[in-house]
């Protein structure tokens, strides 16, 4: 509990021990932090000479470790000095250093920009390597604030899916706006569409696009990293990190403009706030197939994303038909989407 206050585990072992007690002596407080006598002493010692405890001799009992014929460090009874009084300065200390920190970082940050804007190359960073380019990454994403504006195009090359799950989890719960762009071509097979899925119900918002031209990440408006071709550098894989330009703001750009012109998949809650009282509703699993469809998915590419066969597909979008009242595909569509299913 204190160790984000710079104690270390026995410290904040013994700490939290005499919590429970008004007063205690090193054995008593040993036996309930778990250490050995020696190294509670030492600790209780330590904690009394920062000021953290207090030591409350007891009358006249010689200790077997009182050379001097006091009472020794065994025969003493330790005390808690009131926290607001003892870690107060500790927590002052820590944020001094941290505001020292922050300002410092903003120097440095602000520097390097105004260095990197005098240059060209300075615009553009080049990273080169399955490693460098995995790291770069995850810093891109882990690091975002506010926003994350994203392309997803095929299978990753450098970055497991699992650290990109892991990273889009991390974000999301920071409270980033999360937004992603997917190429149909994205969704293939029934384990992606279930962790996209997951994904939006967590807070991703996505949307569908026929074709894309590039992967692509976004961090804040500040930062975008796009992937170069793998023959560029021999085979390996790299990419190139943009900082604050022209390119960088041409970039934000292509991904707003495709994101208006994307359809949305996979909307939480869809189907419910926007349908009247009363009203059946579909099902999770009928919007699955529907948002599928509506991506331009023929039934049988529907069916095989989704781990169904094609009369299930079928009798779903039958469903829908039905609960629509229409006739047709192309009114389905029309109706899911005044009604707000998409």
């Amino acid at each position: 509990m204190l160790q984000a206050l710079g104690l270390s585990p026995p410290e904040d072992a013994v700490y939290t021990a005499l919590l429970a007690r008004p007063s205690a002596s090193a054995r008593e407080v040993a036996l309930q932090a778990g250490l050995e006598e020696g190294e509670s002493d030492r600790v209780l010692l330590d904690l009394a000479a920062r000021g953290l405890v207090a030591v409350a001799r007891e009358a006249a009992v010689l200790g077997p470790d009182s050379a001097d014929g006091g009472a020794g460090p065994r025969s003493a009874r330790y005390r808690l000095t009131p926290p607001s009084v003892a870690l107060a300065p500790i927590l002052a200390e820590q944020r001094n250093a941290l505001h020292l920190a922050e300002t410092a970082f903003s120097k440095l940050s602000e520097q390097y920009r105004t260095t990197a804007a005098r240059t060209a190359g300075g615009v553009v960073e080049v990273v080169v390597g399955v490693e460098q380019v995995a790291h770069r990454f995850l810093q891109l994403q882990r690091g975002a604030q506010r926003e994350l504006l994203v392309f997803l195009v095929g299978e990753p090359t450098a970055v497991p899916r699992e650290d990109t799950d892991t990273s889009e989890s991390s974000a999301l719960d920071r409270g980033v706006d999360f937004r992603v762009v997917a190429d149909k071509d994205y969704l293939t097979g029934h384990e992606v569409v279930r962790d996209v899925r997951q994904a939006v119900a967590a807070g991703l918002v996505l949307r569908m696009a026929g074709s894309l031209p590039l992967k692509m990440v976004i961090s804040d408006r500040e930062r975008a990293m796009v992937p170069l071709d793998m023959t560029d550098s021999g085979g390996e894989p790299s990419a190139i990190v943009v900082h604050p330009s022209g390119l960088l703001t041409a970039l934000v750009h292509l991904f707003e403009r495709e994101w208006a012109q994307g359809r949305p998949m996979f909307t939480p809650g869809t189907g419910v706030h926007e349908v009247p009282a009363g009203d059946p509703v579909p099902t999770g699993e009928e919007l699955e197939v529907l948002a599928l469809l509506l991506a331009g998915f023929s039934d049988r590419r529907a069916a095989s994303e989704l781990g169904l066969s094609i009369r299930t597909v079928e009798r779903r979008v039958r469903r829908l038909m039905d609960l629509s009242g229409v006739e047709s595909r192309l009114q389905l569509g029309w109706h899911a989407a005044r009604v707000g299913w998409v």
